[in-house]
């Protein structure tokens, strides 16, 4: 395979990659959130989050991982790194940015901190931390929205 195939495939894994890691933050964001919010109460609502989000969170961390080290790859191979001191490159730091946060909070925050505030704060008023949490992954999932479509058009030469 020559270097270029390689780029591709490295290119495919890491579209693959978001589609199946912000697809995922999409469903949790859009369908489970408001579904446990709306029909579930309680314990029930809680034990049901940290089982289906748990699973995800698994599988995120994978595909987190694979898709930094496919960007990476290709920031290497085009000798890209002075695109970050350019704005019109914005979407590659906004890219970068949410990739940050994400195997922070995934890697980090998670286990070490969250897992455990969000159970106290979900023991104690369920109502308002299952809103915030609905809250945060509207945000991260509106600044991964605007990463792609960045990236999708600054791709292609689009410059904002």
């Amino acid at each position: 395979m020559t270097d270029y195939n390689y780029f591709i495939a490295a290119r495919v894994i890491h579209i693959l990659g978001v589609v199946f890691w912000i697809g995922g933050v999409a469903f949790v964001t859009t369908i489970l959130i408001p579904a446990l919010r709306k029909n579930i109460e309680g314990k029930q609502r809680l034990d049901l989050f940290e089982l289906l989000e748990g699973r995800f969170a698994f599988q995120a961390r994978i595909v987190t991982l694979i898709t930094g080290f496919s960007g990476l790859y290709m920031i290497i191979e085009l000798n890209a790194w002075e695109r970050y001191l350019h704005p019109q490159f914005w979407w590659m730091h906004l890219m970068t940015l949410v990739w940050v946060i994400f195997t922070m909070v995934l890697f980090i925050l998670e286990p070490l901190i969250l897992h455990r505030l969000f159970h106290t704060q979900a023991s104690k008023n369920p109502a308002r931390t299952f809103a915030v949490i609905q809250v945060l992954h509207i945000f991260l999932l509106t600044l991964s929205l605007v990463a792609i479509a960045g990236a999708m058009a600054g791709a292609h030469g689009y410059t904002f």
